[in-house]
């Protein structure tokens, strides 16, 4: 279970992962060597997948997002294995609905957007139809969760009592 302090120490690295390890310890009043045990905790736990630097896509010549419903002939995990394949493909969600899939993509422009579908997506042998809708304005765009709200101060509450019972 993640206590207060972890999620402290969660919402202080998803703000900036390349915070120094005493300065986490000096904000939430713990020694360095517990902060570092606790990141390596919830490191093993697979908590924290990985740290990596946020790229400003438009930067780096990707300035086109869309996002793509892929429907498929059948359920096949092979399927999505092709998909998790694609560069430009950053997100495969696994949806419910006539779709099978959610792409989340990232591309130059219509054109290459277009090359990506055709060339790439459409040519997994159990897809049958896509359908795009291309991202005219950003507003939020985040990895953070929100670790501070109040579900989460209940759901720790809960825990308390039930640790307390047990």
């Amino acid at each position: 279970m993640i206590d207060s302090t972890d999620r402290h120490i969660l919402e202080i690295v998803q703000k900036d992962g390349r915070i120094a390890n005493a300065e986490i310890a000096r904000q939430v009043g713990l020694a360095p060597s517990a902060v570092l045990e606790r990141l390596r905790k919830l490191e093993e736990r697979g908590v924290i997948r990985g740290y990596a630097a946020e790229i400003e896509a438009k930067h780096v010549g990707l300035g086109l997002t869309a996002f793509v419903f892929v429907q498929t002939k059948e359920c096949d995990h092979g399927t999505d294995l092709e998909l998790v394949k694609i560069p430009e493909v950053l997100e495969v969600h696994d949806v419910a609905g006539e779709d099978s899939n959610l792409l989340k993509v990232k591309a130059k422009d219509p054109e290459d957007l277009g090359r990506i579908l055709r060339e790439k997506i459409k040519t997994i042998p159990n897809v049958l139809s896509t359908r795009t809708t291309i991202v005219l304005q950003t507003f939020k765009e985040t990895l953070e969760l929100p670790l501070d709200g109040e579900a989460l101060a209940e759901d720790a509450a809960k825990e308390k009592k039930r640790v307390r019972k047990g």
